[in-house]
């Protein structure tokens, strides 16, 4: 079942898709749902990419195809190949990405050496949707130097998927007795697990599989210059 607002932004995609070809932007959606912001149109278009109505042609911010509605129990079929006396189906031209900014929440600093406090926040970071996929993401504030080789660098701001569970060798936030968070490489030894950073001057950190809490894996990266 779809809530009565996904249901909506599902209706509006396919109206637009039907009228030009083209996805509506994030702020086209956000004004046509009377949504606060556009953070409320990314997280139902990932309710939807997630129950399979609709999905995201790769590296494309606001290519959005429907693959069914509500009431349909299968998904939109395949067309077989044009016979040999018939013209072929052009394909769609490919909208050209559009420049969609998402705000998502900015949740304070996290350490990429020493492991510090994360400090929780209320304030919102503008980022391009086109480095999220699907799923909820929060952003932090890197802060250290231990992850420079990975490319992350002091200052940055890393953006997170909020999840629990991370494969060998993904970069995670990893919340440490309950008090501390830090970004690091998650690998497992045993029942134990390591905690290494990409920076030679830095040790791995190993706890019991009691003291780690993974609270979501990297998705992206922003950088600011000054």
């Amino acid at each position: 079942m779809l809530t009565r607002k996904q249901h909506e932004l599902l209706r509006f995609i396919q109206v637009r898709l039907e009228e030009s070809g083209i996805s509506p932007s994030f702020e086209e959606m956000k004004e046509a749902l009377d949504l606060k912001s556009k953070s409320g149109v990314h997280r139902l278009i990932s309710a939807l990419e997630e129950r399979g109505f609709i999905r995201r042609l790769p590296n494309r911010a606001r290519a959005l195809e429907v693959l069914r509605q509500p009431e349909d129990t299968t998904t939109k079929p395949v067309r077989s190949a044009p016979a040999a006396n018939e013209a072929p189906v052009r394909a769609p031209q490919v909208p050209a990405p559009a420049n969609d900014v998402i705000e998502i929440p900015l949740h304070g600093r996290i350490a990429a050496g020493v492991p510090i406090e994360a400090l929780e926040g209320h304030s919102l970071l503008p980022v391009p949707a086109a480095l999220l996929g699907s799923g909820e993401h929060y952003a932090l504030e890197v802060s250290g130097d231990s992850m420079i080789d990975a490319g992350i660098l002091d200052g940055d701001f890393a953006l997170v998927k909020r999840t629990n569970t991370a494969r060998d060798g993904e970069i995670v936030v990893a919340l440490i007795r309950g008090e501390e968070a830090t970004l690091k490489y998650l690998r497992r030894e045993g029942t134990m697990l390591r905690l290494d950073p990409a920076n030679a001057a830095y040790e791995p950190q190993i706890y019991g599989p009691d003291e780690v809490e993974v609270q979501g894996k990297l998705a992206g990266l922003l950088r600011r210059y000054h």
